[in-house]
């Protein structure tokens, strides 16, 4: 793989905190792959100079969506990103999961309110058709590390309204989800895939707190964890059901499925992250070789990035 160049992406701000790069970085080292460590926000970086372009954590994306997407465009045009633009585009608005709903995958239950939604009537309308809910979540449909990700009961109608005001205000589109108990005992569930092939899984603490307080998912809110058979399931479920809404042809590189157990205690997928998860590495041996193995394969092979199927039969 010598001589081969790939970006691993992240930013300023995030890099920090970005606890896969150092393993990442390592493992491309050992199997000869030429990586390099760059913001997407740099305008002296000539992406084209790249065999690939990998988003690993360009977490400033949300305060600059459009400019971020843009970004994205312009790399697609001039070297292979992984994963492809049409999945980023997709993933980066959770208003997906209501395609993976109605593609039949189980999914915590949400409603989706546009700009221009009046809060209290579409709040109660949602309260009313989830009656065993004793809270709420609200929440931004674009957002990455819980950004104004807020928990309400069901009694504080009018500060959960309120919350949804303030976020339309901003130009958001906001999700509404009944805040599920087993997160506060069991966590959530983080299964990742490299190549359509399950790798490993961790568990994440609850974050999201009764008094409002909102945690960071650093390394010691997370945990080794063995994925049950039904979540790797669901998982299974939700990642073949992203590629057939996307008309894909082949696994994505890379995924990420984070599962949560409902009322009756079957998973359900919480978020799907397709675009610039993290993956958890420093928590499973060897996982970064993994995945080098896989993107040293798509970097041999350009035939095994996902296309649409049109594009492959034409």
């Amino acid at each position: 793989m010598l001589g081969t160049a790939l970006a691993l992406v992240t930013d300023r701000s995030s890099l920090p905190i970005d606890y896969d790069m150092p393993l990442l970085l390592e493992a491309c080292a050992e199997a000869g792959l030429e990586a390099e460590v760059c913001s997407w926000d740099d305008p002296g970086v000539d992406w084209s100079r790249f065999d690939a372009v990998l988003l690993r954590s360009p977490w400033s994306y949300v305060e600059n969506l459009p400019r971020f997407l843009s970004w994205c465009s312009g790399v697609a045009g001039v070297t292979r990103l992984l994963n492809p633009l049409r999945v980023i585009r997709w993933n980066l608005d959770k208003r997906y999961l209501a395609d993976l709903t109605a593609a039949g995958v189980p999914v915590v239950p949400s409603a989706f309110l546009a700009p221009g939604t009046a809060p209290l009537p579409a709040l109660r309308a949602f309260l009313a058709a989830h009656p065993r809910a004793a809270e709420i979540v609200v929440k931004p449909t674009v957002g990455a590390y819980s950004r104004h990700v807020q928990r309400f009961p069901r009694t504080q109608e009018n500060e959960a309204a309120g919350w949804i005001a303030e976020l339309h205000e901003q130009g958001h589109h906001v999700i509404l989800q009944p805040y599920l108990d087993s997160v506060d005992h069991d966590g959530e569930t983080n299964l990742i895939y490299f190549d359509g092939v399950y790798s490993h899984a961790i568990r994440k603490r609850a974050l999201l707190g009764p008094d409002g307080t909102v945690g960071v998912p650093t390394l010691d809110a997370r945990s080794a964890r063995h994925a049950r058979e039904d979540e790797r399931s669901v998982a299974s479920a939700a990642l073949a059901a992203s590629a057939d809404l996307l008309d894909l042809r082949g696994p994505l590189l890379y995924g990420r499925v984070d599962l949560v157990r409902g009322a009756d205690g079957a998973p359900v997928v919480l978020e799907l992250e397709l675009c610039e998860p993290s993956l958890s590495m420093p928590f499973s041996a060897s996982s970064a070789d993994r995945f080098v193995r896989a993107i040293a394969a798509r970097l041999a092979d350009p035939a095994l990035t996902p296309l649409k199927r049109q594009d492959v039969m034409a």
